[in-house]
């Protein structure tokens, strides 16, 4: 058993001043067989803590279902850092931002047209509670004063960016006391008063979050509370990737200006993010709305200390020698995983997703056209159909769409429509004599994960309207599409075809290896490999690779499935060695 107390500007850990040098990296996006190898090199880093969110969408897919298993055996992961050395601290949420869908709360809750999010309202509060009530169950015995290495825990995330509710935190803070928790509360907000008297609460340990300068950061912190150890809980040395924008790199020579000026000044600190991971399938978030609407990519590589597939970068290195020399203790080589080439993906069957849709999901006739979260569908696709008997060619419009549509005429691509594109959303279409099925696919590309409005992403079109009037079509039929499982597709002889379509492969790995699968002959879609999405891909960029970890292959046969939304080309599919984001361009930093 030990003690861990706050006093004044210092953290005791059994009586003893100590400071954080912590690193932030997310259990539920790095495949589990690779945790050991993750938390071994962030100790090898110079850290002595290791940081993690949880994700309240994942680990509570559906009310009352809880999975802590697996991928999300947080318990495990804590258990992987104790062994290790390392300290441990905990943000539950609910909410979390890190660029992860809703932010990390179940789209679920979106299906309550009153819902609330992030507040005491009742349709929230109580799902809210229940879920925290099961996190603080589980950790309660990983607590440092019960002989675990859980050193601190936070209440909500950067919530003095949302709102300046005191008795909202008061809650959550009353739910850890409910709970037994002896270990320190933290909050963490930008660094201004606004932020920070907005989002801190009495009884907790205020911190900051921000980049470049950590010092200059915990200025306005000291000035809040002087008594509050310095403590920059997100000192940012990287930045998150969206579609359709060139990738930005926060330089490693300024990261290691940044750990001197720690050290020196005596700044806590929890680098975000020492190593990202995947946003694999479903998962990324998205910013901004509709001015614009950005969707994150599939990776959450985002310039970390360590890369997407948990190599050390220039910036690691430099990290490492600073603490390494302030500690007086040795530098330790980290492990380099292999990567490997497996070459070209020959695309041998196909099937249309036409074909596909009795292996996919059912149809299902309405008199609106329904939200995804309205039928219980979380991520994925959600087609609607509509009938129109009166020949000619007139534009149909789209209302509310989110967030980007395939148009289709009895099974052929009529256009494509995106969320970003000026409004109205419209499209022109042929009816031929004896009518139509117009189809419209639309892809949840991701809910925006910060801001109010998380509120009103829900996922699919509000209604289709046609002709000069643009009235509300009001009879259609829909088929949720969230693809979870894509085992019983009836694949045949493959086929190009210019409509969606899902395509197969395989290739033979006598070792394996970590790899990348590029899919050149394709515009948009996603990868499954051996029944794994993978994730998103877009010929847009930045991300032309998708991340495959050597535990999601098996030695022989290994299968790869593609969905593509406009049509394959010869090219196919290939396995390299490399991940390619394109060109980056320096950060300009404050």
């Amino acid at each position: 058993m030990g003690t861990i107390e706050i006093k004044k500007r210092e953290i005791l850990l059994d009586g003893k001043s100590v400071k954080i040098h912590s690193g932030s990296m997310h259990y539920f996006r790095i495949h589990p067989d690779y945790w050991r190898d993750r938390i071994v090199k962030l100790r090898q880093c110079g850290l002595n803590c290791l940081e993690t969110y949880m994700c309240w969408n994942r680990h509570e897919p559906r009310p009352g279902q809880f999975d802590f298993s697996g991928w999300l055996d947080i318990e495990r992961y804590i258990q992987m850092a104790q062994e290790e050395g390392l300290l441990v601290m905990v943000r539950p949420g609910p909410y979390i931002c890190s660029e992860w869908d809703l932010g990390g709360q179940p789209s679920w809750l979106l299906k309550d047209p009153q819902m609330r999010l992030r507040t005491l309202y009742d349709g929230y509060w109580k799902y809210a509670k229940r879920y925290m009530d099961e996190v603080l169950s589980r950790l309660k015995k990983w607590q440092y004063t019960e002989g675990g290495p859980l050193i601190m825990m936070q209440i909500e995330n950067e919530y003095g960016s949302y709102g300046d509710d005191h008795e909202y935190l008061e809650a959550y803070r009353q739910c850890y006391v409910d709970h037994g928790f002896t270990i320190p509360l933290f909050t963490a907000d930008g660094n201004t008063p606004h932020h920070l008297s907005s989002g801190t609460v009495p009884g907790t340990m205020a911190c900051v979050d921000g980049r470049c300068h950590p010092a200059r950061l915990v200025k306005e912190l000291d000035e809040f509370n002087h008594d509050n150890p310095p403590f920059v809980m997100e000192l940012w040395n990287g930045v998150a990737f969206h579609w359709q924008e060139q990738c930005r790199e926060h330089l490693a020579e300024d990261v290691r200006g940044d750990i001197k000026e720690a050290l020196a000044n005596g700044v806590n600190f929890n680098l975000y993010m020492f190593h990202g991971g995947t946003n694999f399938g479903f998962m990324n978030g998205a910013n901004g709305g509709n001015c614009p609407y950005k969707p994150l990519i599939t990776s959450y590589d985002v310039n970390g200390t360590l890369n997407e597939e948990g190599d050390p970068t220039a910036k690691y290195y430099a990290v490492q020698e600073e603490l390494c020399k302030a500690q007086g203790i040795p530098i330790e080589k980290p492990v380099i995983l292999p990567k490997k080439s497996y070459g070209k993906i020959e695309l041998t069957e196909s099937v249309s997703l036409y074909d596909a849709l009795p292996a996919l999901g059912q149809w299902k006739d309405y008199h609106r056209a329904p939200r995804m979260e309205e039928i219980n569908q979380d991520y994925g696709f959600i087609m609607y159909r509509y009938r129109l008997n009166v020949p000619g060619t007139y534009p149909v419009e789209l209302f509310e769409l989110r967030d980007r549509a395939v148009i289709l005429v009895n099974g052929k691509p009529a256009g494509t429509l995106y969320r970003n594109d000026p409004q109205p959303h419209r499209v022109t279409v042929t009816i031929p004599e004896g009518g139509a099925d117009v189809d419209v696919l639309v892809e949840n590309m991701g809910r925006i994960n910060y801001g109010y409005l998380m509120n009103q992403d829900r996922k699919g079109i509000l209604f289709m309207g046609v002709a000069g009037a643009m009235r509300e079509m009001s009879k259609l039929k829909a088929i949720s599409l969230p693809m979870n499982d894509i085992s019983g597709l009836p694949f045949k002889p493959f086929k190009s075809m210019e409509e969606p379509a899902f395509y197969r492969g395989s290739f033979y790995a006598e070792t394996v290896c970590d790899t990348f699968i590029k899919v050149p002959g394709g515009m948009k879609g996603n990868v499954w490999l051996n029944g794994f999405n993978l994730g998103r891909y877009w010929n847009v960029g930045p991300q032309l690779t998708l991340y495959a970890p050597a535990p999601l292959l098996k030695k022989g046969r290994n299968e790869v499935v593609v969905f593509e939304l406009h049509g394959m080309r010869d090219e196919g599919v290939e396995s390299v060695d490399k991940r390619d984001f394109g060109t980056s361009i320096p950060m300009k930093l404050p």
